[in-house]
């Protein structure tokens, strides 16, 4: 579970100190380790932890992306749990070209994903996954955040966005902040379940600076599941 935009400049710059952010890393990691655990038997009992302690920390915590004078009323809204939108996937690898520190592939071209606002961050492409969603299989791009804290990032918009969720998309794996729903790397398999699909901290307040989903990760149906705002 993480709420905070994935550039360390702008999370420290927004408010709050070093000391606080790290520990809501810590909290987050720790999170999503008992998550991890829980599934393996009860996904749902899983999901239903992370909710609850979720909502909690946007509450309470100083380091929250929700604003202050909207915490303490503040209550996430998500769909209800839906065990379909659950996958073991296998990641397509592909050669991982270099990117410079504005996140340009190395032919110079734009950004590898869009960001909310400020400087791009340093992503790599590092291939793909196929979903098998219920109205049929869609691919996703699976990126590796090169220049912060390193980790997996995959990002998504769908027919939702815009109405029930931000604009801009959501997010299903931020590993860099803790954000991880497990895997095999021997297998080359990842877990993805989309009832923990979650907003980017730019969706609760624009100082925010949030990467977000390139074309090739937009879907073209709507996927009711996991956090929403409305």
């Amino acid at each position: 579970m993480t709420g905070q935009g994935s550039d360390a400049a702008s999370d420290v710059a927004a408010g709050g100190t070093s000391l606080e952010l790290a520990d809501w890393r810590r909290r987050t990691s720790a999170l999503y380790a008992e998550v991890r655990e829980r599934a393996a038997s009860d996904p749902r009992a899983a999901w239903e932890r992370w909710r609850a302690v979720r909502e909690a920390m946007y509450r309470e915590h100083p380091q929250s992306p929700v604003p202050v004078a909207a915490r303490a009323t503040f209550r996430a809204r998500h769909w209800p749990y839906d065990p379909t939108l659950r996958f073991g996937v296998d990641v397509e690898v592909e050669v991982e070209g270099p990117s410079d520190s504005t996140g340009a592939d190395s032919t110079g071209g734009a950004p590898i994903l869009p960001m909310s606002s400020g400087r791009a961050l340093d992503f790599a492409r590092i291939g793909q996954v196929t979903v098998p969603l219920p109205a049929g299989p869609r691919t996703l791009g699976l990126f590796w955040m090169a220049g912060y804290a390193g980790g997996l990032f995959l990002p998504f918009r769908d027919a939702t966005n815009g109405r029930e969720t931000y604009g801009a998309g959501r997010y299903l794996l931020d590993s860099a902040k803790g954000a991880d729903l497990g895997g095999d790397p021997g297998t080359g398999r990842l877990v993805l379940d989309f009832n923990f699909a979650f907003q980017p901290s730019c969706a609760f307040d624009p100082r925010w600076a949030c990467p977000l989903a390139p074309p090739e990760n937009r879907l073209d149906l709507p996927i009711e599941a996991g956090e929403r705002l409305r």
